[in-house]
């Protein structure tokens, strides 16, 4: 009996042992389960996701139809064979491509000159500490409170004595003050917070100011300045009334100003519509796909110090 009680124990406390490290029974028992509520914040997800989708589908459809296929069928149904038409139509009644060069050669420049500003101007906020800092960073936040139409009337006058109006560079410069005050205004934050001890150590080797900026904080912030650069150049893109204001001529629309401007035309119908929207749209979906990765890289930098 001795002998059996010293053989089977101790092979029960192995298997009790073995139980109770094994990972996956630990993490079966450890997964929390799902509450009603977890249930109906997915539900609401999945609605709302829809909603999102359901118009992109809808300009999608209706571009590849033809204007008797939409008169037949309305504009849920399926198209009942891809028609290029729309498209064709729109690419060559507005000149799409040179809408495009300009969109893109506006928003790039802009996105590229309001980054530079903004780290320059956040530098001498947030590191450089100039006096009465809050104050001004005050008075960067209340410039982009401003409404656009406020601001109409005194660039135009202003870009008409200069000689700029009906001129992509007018869009630039206005585009690249208003954007690099909201980046002032968040990378003053950022940089107020930045270790001194770094900037100590580059200063004890040497380092001048110019290259502390270039070489230390401005690699330590590419995160945040690439998610930057990306908003900068979408906002830029998706701007219409500065655009339509100031860029009269045909040659230097933008893709938005372009679309509005041939709604106004009484040969517009309902599939060239469509698809001015989607070849509106695709250009700054193909730049979201691209620089997916580096925006949520910049977004979740900060969360994780």
């Amino acid at each position: 009996m001795s002998t059996t009680a010293s053989t089977t124990s101790p092979a029960k406390t192995d298997a009790r042992r073995r139980g109770a490290g094994d990972p996956s029974r630990s993490l079966h028992k450890q997964k929390p389960k799902r509450t009603a509520t977890d249930y109906v914040i997915l539900v609401i997800a999945i609605i709302i996701a829809i909603l999102i989708v359901a118009p992109f589908l809808l300009i999608l459809i209706n571009s590849f139809k033809s204007p008797a296929d939409y008169s037949a069928g309305g504009p849920l149904q399926l198209p009942k064979a891809i028609d290029f038409h729309s498209i064709a139509n729109f690419w060559n009644r507005v000149d799409f491509p040179l809408k495009l060069w300009n969109s893109i050669f506006i928003s790039g420049l802009v996105s590229i000159f309001a980054v530079v500003i903004s780290v320059l101007n956040a530098f001498a906020l947030g590191i450089g500490r100039v006096r009465a800092r809050t104050w001004i960073i005050v008075l960067f936040l209340l410039a982009n409170m401003i409404p656009q139409e406020a601001l109409l009337y005194p660039l135009y006058m202003m870009f008409k004595q200069v000689g700029l109006y009906d001129n992509v560079w007018s869009i630039i410069i206005i585009f690249t003050v208003i954007q690099s005050a909201f980046g002032t205004y968040l990378l003053s934050s950022v940089y107020g917070t930045f270790p001194k001890e770094i900037l100590e150590a580059a200063a004890l080797d040497g380092a001048n100011r110019w290259k502390i900026l270039w070489r230390v904080i401005v690699p330590i912030s590419r995160p945040t300045l690439s998610v930057l650069l990306i908003f900068f150049f979408i906002w830029t893109w998706n701007e219409f009334l500065i655009p339509l204001t100031f860029l009269i001529s045909n040659d230097n629309q933008t893709v938005p100003v372009a679309i509005t401007a041939l709604q106004g035309q009484r040969l517009m119908d309902v599939t060239t519509t469509s698809a001015s929207a989607l070849l509106g749209l695709i250009p700054t979906l193909i730049f979201f796909l691209i620089f997916q990765r580096t925006l949520t890289r910049g977004i979740t930098a900060g969360a994780v110090k």
